[in-house]
């Protein structure tokens, strides 16, 4: 049996696809999205939509990897000469904002990604045992195994989103509460 392997464009259109797909998730989630509603929606025929993706998942997948990017960009700026606690605690509470929403209405997608995703999992990790080395070489913390807590932070952090999430805590209430407990963390950490 002969299987026709048809090379996908990427263009202008395959990124307006994209915005709408992303678009429709932020405000509606990606349960029940389908490519039937992206044409309707976009007014585009089937060719339109399959010359540039497989399926839905395709699509789904892009919009997923962008938010983790954005998500992942929260905890870019870390400033080595600044207060370590407090620019920690921020770091936190900026992540939980950034993802609160695009994991709110993403949720199931996101958290399956999450999980999946050993590349999302290593990349956290390994960001966030960069900051535990640092605070530990700079006398901010005492010596840790910082494998095992770089995990356990990753796990917090995930945790907490999915069950503030899940239980819809206001973003507000959901980030004061995650500072605080965070802090708690933080002071059994010191050196």
């Amino acid at each position: 049996m002969h299987t026709h392997l048809q090379k996908l464009i990427h263009d202008d259109m395959s990124d307006r696809i994209i915005a709408a797909v992303e678009d429709i998730v932020l405000s509606s989630g990606a349960d029940g999205i389908t490519v039937r509603r992206i044409l309707k929606e976009m007014n585009i025929t089937n060719r339109v939509f399959y010359n540039r993706f497989h399926n839905i998942d395709d699509v789904l997948e892009i919009v997923y990897q962008n938010t983790a990017l954005k998500i992942r960009e929260s905890i870019m700026g870390f400033d080595p000469s600044g207060d370590f606690f407090s620019q920690i605690t921020d770091i936190v509470g900026k992540t939980l904002i950034v993802s609160y929403a695009a994991k709110r209405n993403f949720s199931n997608y996101v958290f399956k990604n999450d999980s999946t995703s050993s590349q999302n999992y290593e990349w956290w990790k390994s960001e966030i045992k960069k900051l535990l080395e640092f605070g530990i070489s700079n006398g901010y913390f005492k010596k840790l195994d910082t494998e095992g807590m770089s995990y356990a932070i990753w796990c917090f952090i995930r945790g907490y989103n999915a069950d503030a999430i899940s239980r819809n805590i206001p973003c507000a209430e959901a980030e004061k509460n995650f500072k605080y407990c965070f802090r708690v963390l933080l002071d059994g950490m010191k050196a």
